[in-house]
């Protein structure tokens, strides 16, 4: 569901708190949650028509993944409960966005993930049940060409330290670096996503 608002004045009408099973996301057209907003409670694949620009979000329920283009498509944001004041926060290159989705995070439990530093699940494999800020440091390998997610949703970064374009991963295996979105197996950091 989408609901549409203009706002005149500085302080823009604040959404209900969710409930506890309500998953919501607010686009706001300006900067710290002001001008136009847009509350979404489920996937949509287009809503750049309602929205011109994007400059802040708020996240007041579940994980969330906002896309550049309509329809999944472009750069990918993985957003958590929070506050995003303008679109740095949340690592974006401009200000635009054309389409969001809930991400189903699985409850207990941590994840868990294989990286191989081959096509097809071939060369040397690494596991990590925990957060890796930097693959070369960690195991000294360059690039990720293919994984298994056995457990949770895992965020790939192009970049150590969790920067750059992102790929979300939910639980289940990946030959190739297209399978996950990506035009090439550059991966130098990766995490799980909870709740």
């Amino acid at each position: 569901m989408w609901l549409e608002y203009d706002v005149l004045d500085e302080q823009p009408p604040h959404p209900p708190p969710p409930s506890p099973a309500h998953f919501q996301v607010t686009f706001y057209e300006d900067k710290n949650f002001l001008g136009r907003y847009y509350e979404c409670d489920s996937d949509c694949p287009d809503f750049h028509t309602y929205l011109s620009r994007c400059n802040s979000i708020r996240v007041d329920g579940g994980t969330w993944v906002a896309y550049e283009r309509p329809n999944y498509a472009g750069n990918m944001y993985v957003l958590t409960h929070g506050e995003y004041p303008d679109y740095h926060h949340w690592m974006g290159l401009n200000d635009r966005l054309g389409s969001c989705k809930y991400i189903q995070i699985p409850s207990g439990g941590r994840g868990h993930i294989q990286v191989f530093e081959k096509g097809d699940f071939g060369g040397q494999m690494f596991e990590a049940t925990e957060d890796c800020p930097s693959i070369m440091e960690e195991w000294h390998m360059r690039e990720v060409h293919a994984c298994r997610v056995l457990e949770g949703v895992w965020v790939f970064y192009e970049h150590p330290n969790y920067r750059g374009r992102q790929y979300v991963l939910p639980k289940g295996e990946y030959r190739k670096p297209v399978e996950w979105g990506a035009a090439s197996p550059a991966v130098q950091s990766f995490r799980s996503i909870s709740e």
